[in-house]
This record gives C-alpha cells, structure tokens and sequence, in this order.
C-alpha cells in the first residue's frame, strides 16, 4: 500500500468555484514516486507549468478549462502521461504510472 492520500491533497482552502484543480498521484511498482517532475502541458502539447512530487508522489495544478496532457518524469523511469479534461468547479485525479 502506498503513503498517499485517498483522493489526493487536502482541498481544505481550495475555492472550486474559480479554479479547475488537476491533482494526482505518481507511482511505480505501487509506490510512490518522490522527487518525480509532473508537467502540465495545453491542449497543442505546449508546457504550461511544472511542479515536483511530494513524499507521498502527489501533485497539483490549478487551470483553467480545456484539454490539458498531464506528463511525468523520473530520472530511471520510464515517462508516463494522460489526457485530461478540466473545468471551473471540478477536481480530476490523475493516476500517472512510471
């Protein structure tokens, strides 16, 4: 069993009413991935933001609606990405497995 969170991060603070949230977990072989990249690309594959993994390999990103490619790398480690949708008032939880 891994040490992340259920669901992801704590929402506590998080105004959905103005913000689309992508937020995830990044794992390998079941086990988090502290220290991986998490990048967070538009919908013609441009880099937008980046963030690192936590201890526990959560993520998080603050968007806005669209299309967006959610894009992990880990030195070692195979890189993993997925497709998402976003939208103002919604959270979408990403899995990224390395």
């Amino acid at each position: 069993m891994c040490g992340a969170k259920t669901g992801g991060p704590s929402l506590e603070g998080v105004d959905l009413r103005t913000q689309a949230v992508i937020q995830g977990v990044v794992l390998s072989d079941e086990a988090p991935v502290s220290g991986a990249y998490v990048r967070l690309l538009d919908q013609g594959g441009e880099f937008t933001a980046e963030v690192p993994t936590s201890a526990t390999g959560q993520f998080r990103f603050f968007g806005a609606s669209g299309r967006w490619t959610v894009r992990a790398l880990a030195p070692g480690l195979a890189p993993a990405e997925r497709q998402v949708v976003a939208a103002i008032g919604e959270v979408v939880e990403v899995t990224l497995t390395l």
